[in-house]
């Protein structure tokens, strides 16, 4: 499997538009989970960034592009916290999401500011992506391993299934992504 970000025409440009819409939420240490060749880390310090990509030919690309920075196969063990986890384009091909963003939720530092920040296609453009998978406008490997396409009630669902609070929603590129941020519900209501 190669970075699915690079796959099809327009893939780099919709990893980049993620990237935009995802780039106002970092801030503090960044776990980047599924961070394909590593392209957000050259908006975070390398002291400040952690990448997780199970897909070695995409962390031997990264570790190449970034050689400062530090990437790995798995998540770090909870209690390595962060102030910023990120998922972009994720969440849609597990299986469980809740159990997903609960794992996510155990590596967020225990502060107010800490937050999860998530972009996934949008069900309703799903034969979009699809038909623009077939013919090599996107990539073929993302679609065809979507698990579930979550709308803006599901994610929120799903994170309350993880004990989160969706605290910033919105679509974009013209509604065919969504970028969800979390937060712990009690850091909401302090």
């Amino acid at each position: 499997m190669a970075d699915q970000g690079s796959e099809g025409l327009f893939s780099p440009f919709l990893k980049n538009q993620r990237i935009r819409a995802a780039r106002p939420h970092l801030s503090g240490r960044v776990l980047d989970v599924g961070c394909g060749s590593g392209s957000l880390a050259e908006l975070v310090e390398p002291d400040r960034y952690l990448g997780v990509e199970i897909d070695s030919a995409s962390m031997t690309i990264a570790r190449q592009l970034f050689p400062a920075h530090r990437f790995v196969g798995e998540l770090p063990p909870p209690g390595e916290n962060f102030d910023t986890v990120v998922a972009l384009a994720v969440i849609e091909h597990v299986p469980h999401p809740g159990q997903f963003l609960c794992e996510l939720a155990g590596r967020l530092a225990d502060t107010a500011a800490a937050r999860i920040v998530c972009t996934t296609p949008h069900p309703s453009l799903e034969w979009v992506h699809t038909i623009g998978a077939r013919i090599g406008l996107f990539s073929r490997a993302a679609n065809e391993e979507h698990e579930t396409l979550l709308d803006r009630r599901a994610l929120e669902r799903v994170g309350r299934e993880a004990g989160l609070t969706l605290a910033t929603y919105q679509r974009f590129l013209g509604g065919a992504n969504q970028l969800a941020v979390y937060a712990r519900d009690r850091e909401l209501q302090d």
